[in-house]
């Protein structure tokens, strides 16, 4: 694969590499020189950072369910639907 450097220095990932990394807009990298090579790396704690966001998501589609009167209890086990 390729990406070709523009006027601005940027880069364009190919997609089957945004894909299988899980990059969206606003993903964070880290770039490391090693030698003539460059790294690019998912930075952790952008990721680590979204976890939260993702509980509170959860927990505003589950209270929204409960004050409509759609959520049911769970049976010991079951897996919550989301």
């Amino acid at each position: 694969m390729e990406a070709t450097v523009a006027e601005r220095g940027q880069i364009t990932l190919p997609k089957a590499v945004r894909d299988a990394l899980g990059l969206v807009k606003g993903t964070v990298l880290k770039v490391e020189l090693d030698g003539g090579r460059i790294i690019l790396r998912k930075d952790v704690s952008d990721a680590i950072s979204r976890v939260p966001r993702a509980f509170q998501a959860a927990q505003r589609h589950l209270d929204r369910r409960r004050d409509a009167g759609t959520a049911r209890p769970r049976a010991p086990g079951e897996t919550p639907e989301f």
